[in-house]
């Protein structure tokens, strides 16, 4: 059973982020270019003049946050943002979209057209102060998480409806081989969108156009779903003092005003206690 976190309709809401020493949920609307969250209950937002997406925890009051230039390091006392490294700057076509550290401290970013232009996006992975492109040719990127085991890393391209895992190196990080399909959603027609990990390993992905966050287990057999009083899903999130919070970011990218109308929570956040137990994010080393 899930409830309204948050009743801030977002056009494109994403990157769902609980910072585990803050115990605070931030999140963004992409194209409205602001990252929100909630403080001792009330609403706080931060806008900005281009569209930002996804971030990682460096400390307590710092959080790394991606762009569509750059990634960059924010102060949430005194809201400013210093520059990192820049981010596909000189291509105006693109912008950043889903996001996650990694358990070695690195952070990978994928990126997208601004209007899903076919294989316009790819995805990065941040380390030791280096940014390497690890996938081209990605038309929409999400599901970037990682198993609890350091074992493998999730990503895909919501166009194809496959999410991929890719072994990891257990020393550094880096991908080695090549990806494979690890789920294939074409024959249920499900758009898989962003996704995160539970302490157990299971692998639990936002649905776009489905209503829901489906779990499945590290070998790809459906669990369960989690249904949402959205249309467009787009990202799943664990929170809370245990952890037992499902949050989801959800969209009216896309919907009918007719639509909205008719179901006003779209766009919305969400929380669904007891779905699922989470794990800790991992921080960002810079």
């Amino acid at each position: 059973m899930s409830t309204i976190f948050d009743d801030r309709p977002c056009e494109l809401g994403e990157g769902p982020l609980w910072h585990p020493e803050r115990r605070q949920l931030f999140w963004f609307d992409i194209i409205g270019k602001r990252m929100m969250t909630r403080e001792r209950d009330a609403p706080k937002s931060w806008s900005f003049d281009e569209h930002v997406s996804a971030a990682g925890w460096v400390d307590h009051d710092t959080l790394l946050m991606a762009s569509e230039t750059g990634l960059w390091r924010f102060d949430l006392q005194s809201g400013k943002r210093n520059l990192i490294t820049p981010l596909e700057a000189d291509n105006p076509v693109t912008r950043s979209n889903d996001g996650r550290a990694d358990p070695w401290g690195g952070f990978w970013i994928g990126t997208m057209g601004k209007q899903a232009e076919p294989g316009a996006g790819s995805i990065y992975r941040f380390w030791r102060g280096e940014l390497r492109r690890l996938v081209p040719d990605v038309t929409i990127s999400n599901a970037i998480c990682f198993a609890p085991d350091r074992s493998v890393a999730y990503f895909c391209d919501t166009a194809t409806k496959q999410v991929r895992h890719w072994r990891l190196n257990a020393e550094t990080g880096w991908p080695e081989g090549d990806s494979a399909v690890f789920l294939d959603l074409r024959k249920e027609g499900l758009n898989p969108d962003g996704a995160v990990i539970d302490a157990q390993g299971n692998i639990w992905i936002a649905q776009w156009g489905a209503s829901r966050i489906a779990a499945y287990t590290a070998d790809g057999m459906f669990l369960k779903a989690v249904a949402f009083d959205a249309s467009h899903t787009s990202c799943p999130a664990f929170g809370g003092d245990e952890l037992n919070m499902l949050f989801c970011t959800t969209a009216r990218q896309g919907l009918s005003a007719e639509t909205i109308d008719s179901q006003p929570t779209n766009g919305m956040t969400f929380a669904a206690r007891n779905a699922g137990q989470g794990q800790a994010e991992h921080k960002v080393i810079l």
